[in-house]
């Protein structure tokens, strides 16, 4: 029989959060701290990965979990952890839909003893301090984007070629600060590269594919003398959709040099076989994400360790050559879907 939490917690969130398989069990015998993991857009394929590796190591360390989406809605975000400080949770991770939520979250936790650490986008409590951040740096990412991109385009050598006229489409989410910091990043590195300013565009967007394909089709239209179109983005999604774009206006993808930020987009076109924009992307493994949140937060709330300021994982860069080589079953099941 599933204890009172647990009743509780499939109440409280009215199906926006899933009781996991794994945790059922545990659940059962009341084993283990209670932890939660919310997410943004939690429907997107990395943020998929995030919540599968944090529920599949809270399970590894004998605790149970629940996960929930809060879509791109501030108050749902801020309603979610109050329904997981309600059914008891010991711990949360999450991934704001918005970081002024920070201060108000982090102070019901912290007023309910409950420890929070906050996923990919960093946030403050309300005295301005940060919250223990488990996720990459976004300006270390931005640089690998940008120097990437800039290799690939003197291997093009669209720059000499008096043929090409060149646009590029900085994708941005420019209400948060930590794809700012990836596209100002890579922005930086097309200037050095002797991009001229005037033939970088901001295609701004909310994070997902849809948002960045309307957002691109009129930037596009209105440079018709634009031959051939370099594409970056805060994230895999924001890639994809200028790339359909393009696509949609007749561009050629040999004509797009696009370089991904999670590759979990990317890989897909890769799998497939098929021709893509995407030449190259920065792996974001969510798995990886997921395992170390919750391993802070168990190592917090079973054995007392103080939760470390930031907890920043590796980003390598991969190719439709070395993508498969990613020895992550999560990953590549993503890529085959």
């Amino acid at each position: 029989m599933v204890d009172s939490r647990y009743k509780k917690a499939l109440v409280a969130i009215g199906g926006a959060a899933l009781l996991t398989a794994s945790a059922l069990p545990a659940a059962a015998q009341d084993e283990g701290p209670l932890l939660y993991v919310i997410n943004k857009s939690a429907d997107q394929g990395y943020f998929i990965d995030l919540q599968n590796g944090f529920e599949n190591r809270v399970a590894e360390l004998g605790g149970t979990s629940l996960r929930a989406d809060a879509k791109l809605d501030p108050s749902l975000g801020v309603q979610l952890v109050n329904d997981a400080i309600s059914a008891g949770a010991a711990g949360i991770a999450i991934t704001v839909p918005d970081q002024t939520i920070g201060p108000a979250i982090s102070d019901a936790a912290a007023a309910a003893g409950v420890a929070l650490v906050a996923t990919d986008d960093a946030i403050v409590d309300s005295a301005g301090d940060p919250v223990p951040f488990v996720g990459f740096d976004g300006i270390d990412m931005g640089k690998k984007v940008g120097a990437e991109t800039a290799r690939l385009l003197g291997e093009l050598g669209w720059l000499e070629d008096e043929s090409v006229t060149l646009g590029v489409l900085s994708t941005e989410v420019q209400t948060l600060s930590v794809c700012e910091d990836r596209t100002n990043e890579a922005k930086a590195a097309m200037l050095e590269a002797g991009v001229s300013p005037d033939a970088i565009y901001q295609v701004p967007y909310t994070g997902e594919t849809s948002s960045a394909q309307d957002a691109a089709g009129p930037v596009i239209t209105a440079n018709p003398a634009v031959t051939h179109w370099v594409v970056f983005g805060c994230n895999d999604e924001g890639v994809l959709g200028v790339n359909n774009a393009l696509a949609t206006q007749g561009v050629s993808t040999d004509n797009i040099l696009a370089v991904g930020l999670g590759a979990n987009e990317a890989c897909k076109a890769w799998a497939a076989g098929v021709p893509s924009g995407f030449k190259s992307a920065l792996w974001v493994s969510g798995t990886a994400v997921g395992n170390t949140a919750a391993q802070v937060l168990y190592d917090n709330v079973v054995n007392g360790v103080e939760l470390p300021e930031s907890s920043v994982a590796d980003t390598p860069m991969l190719t439709p050559e070395t993508y498969a080589d990613i020895v992550d079953p999560i990953f590549l099941e993503t890529c085959s879907q």
